[in-house]
């Protein structure tokens, strides 16, 4: 995980549209980017399902919220569309800024050891510089908890 005070590395990924996304396109404002493991998974619904639902209340505090996975574009579109989802999800199918916010770890799941996404929330501040970093994310929880979060 990258520490608070970091600058926040680049990226360049597409969105469930195809539009690409890099870090200076938030320029100015305050990015909350999670890491999630995959598209329509319980867990990971919940948590894009919840900040989806509270967009608009991250938005009156001057925040963008983005999710991450390496799921494909069109996955990406499908759970969108499936779930009525409002906020940005972007595809890293090569693993870059996965790789680069330091979130693919060694996992275990009922004994089975693997590599994957840790769940992780990073809020950027306006300059690019990592003001908040979270692997312990409950994902049910995750939204509610950063909404209530002052930064």
């Amino acid at each position: 995980m990258l520490k608070v005070g970091a600058k926040a590395p680049d990226f360049s990924l597409p969105d469930q549209n195809g539009k690409i996304h890099t870090l200076k396109d938030y320029a100015g404002k305050k990015l909350l980017l999670f890491f999630y493991s995959r598209d329509n998974t319980p867990g990971c619904t919940n948590q894009v399902v919840a900040y989806s639902s509270l967009k608009d209340q991250f938005e009156e505090k001057g925040i963008c919220v983005v999710g991450v996975s390496k799921d494909s574009v069109s996955s990406h579109k499908k759970f969108e569309e499936k779930y009525g989802l409002s906020i940005t999800l972007l595809s890293d199918t090569e693993r870059a800024a996965i790789e680069a916010y330091d979130v693919w770890k060694e996992k275990k799941n009922y004994g089975k050891v693997s590599m994957g996404v840790v769940k992780t929330t990073y809020v950027i501040d306006e300059n690019g510089v990592i003001i908040f970093s979270n692997d312990k994310v409950k994902a049910a929880e995750d939204a509610k908890r950063m909404l209530e979060e002052k930064f």
